[in-house]
């Protein structure tokens, strides 16, 4: 049986990567890109786990092996039709008896497959470091701006020639703002956040801006993991603006769906005591009867632009107006030739 590889992140690339640990152990955190295909189920692990206390390994690692036994050709056929040719990268939580196993009996079987030396934990070290102290791959370029000026489809309409960017808001299932979860669950780990996080920066060239929104410490129930909400407020910082009538018809745009009503009522009853109960009144007045053009103008003037950028105590490196994406992006393009790096 081959030796236990250490994490690389080219392996991640080039082997089919397997994780078999249980389905909630996967579905809280695992290797971007990896496929579950579990040595034991959620509940014969908790087995294993009570009789390896209550009797002692030997015992446990027999009851493992009964449980499992039966089940190896049907893995191994399962394992080899998804590798489709390629290596495999064999993990389980520590390194331990599941991945040694499965890459024992998929060695023994003709397949190239290699154990993780240290299983997901040693993963997770490095995505843990990774934002320890983190370091943007490129010039990271954070692009600010009240509600409702389109900064989300700016970002994802530049030009990947010219830009590369990171959805932080698409990554986190929510829009980081009152009404941020309309049409979205926010059912993510915060590790799988970190893991896709993590996953999309490795995937960023090193030779043109990182565009990313501004963002809080929190989007939703997550945060921006380690410092990188800190060296988002000292990097490369971009102020858009539009009118409001733009800010207006973008939001009625993206939020007035029929559907989104019900989810409306319940956002706007969350903010009922910053708006007050007359203001308040008169806004849901306006979602009850569907008049959106009122309805967006009264959130903006009355709620979004008095609580969001409150507090702004920095000086934009660039004033961009949004009111047409093409020409702001050339003149983003400009601003980024000419200026300093940061």
């Amino acid at each position: 049986m081959p030796q236990p590889v250490t994490f690389n992140q080219s392996l991640l690339d080039s082997h089919l990567v397997v994780d078999v640990r249980t389905p909630l152990e996967f579905e809280e955190d695992h290797i971007p890109g990896a496929v579950n295909v579990p040595l034991l189920s959620n509940e014969e692990r908790v087995e294993i786990g009570t009789l390896y206390k209550q009797t002692g390994p030997k015992e446990a690692r027999i009851r493992g092996l009964e449980l499992t036994a039966p089940r190896f050709p049907q893995l191994v056929a399962e394992i080899g039709g998804l590798a489709a040719g390629r290596p495999i990268l064999v993990y389980c939580w520590r390194g331990g008896l599941r991945s040694k196993t499965v890459t024992a009996i998929l060695d023994l079987t003709g397949y190239d497959a290699v154990q993780l030396q240290g299983g997901y934990k040693t993963y997770r070290n490095q995505v843990l470091a990774c934002f320890e102290n983190f370091q943007p791959p490129a010039r990271l370029v954070v692009i600010h701006g009240m509600t409702g000026i389109g900064k989300t489809p700016f970002i994802l309409g530049l030009d990947r020639n010219d830009f590369s960017f990171i959805d932080l808001e698409g990554l986190a299932c929510h829009r980081g703002s009152a009404f941020g979860e309309l049409g979205l669950t926010q059912d993510l780990s915060q590790k799988w956040f970190e893991s896709l996080l993590w996953d999309t920066l490795r995937k960023v060239p090193g030779d043109k801006p990182l565009i990313v929104e501004g963002e809080s410490k929190r989007i939703g129930k997550l945060s921006l993991p380690g410092n990188m909400y800190e060296v988002m407020q000292e990097s490369t910082k971009v102020w858009c603006h539009a009118s409001l009538e733009t800010r207006v018809q973008r939001l009625i745009d993206e939020y007035g769906l029929p559907e989104f009503k019900e989810g409306m009522v319940v956002a706007l009853e969350r903010i009922k005591k910053r708006l007050g109960g007359d203001k308040y009144a008169e806004i849901e007045g306006y979602l009850d009867r569907w008049e959106l053009q009122p309805f967006m103008a009264e959130l903006v003037n009355n709620y979004y632009d008095k609580v969001y950028y409150k507090n702004r105590d920095w000086v934009e490196d660039c004033n961009l107006s949004l009111e047409d994406y093409r020409v702001a992006e050339q003149e983003l393009k400009g601003f980024l030739k000419t200026s300093k790096l940061d």
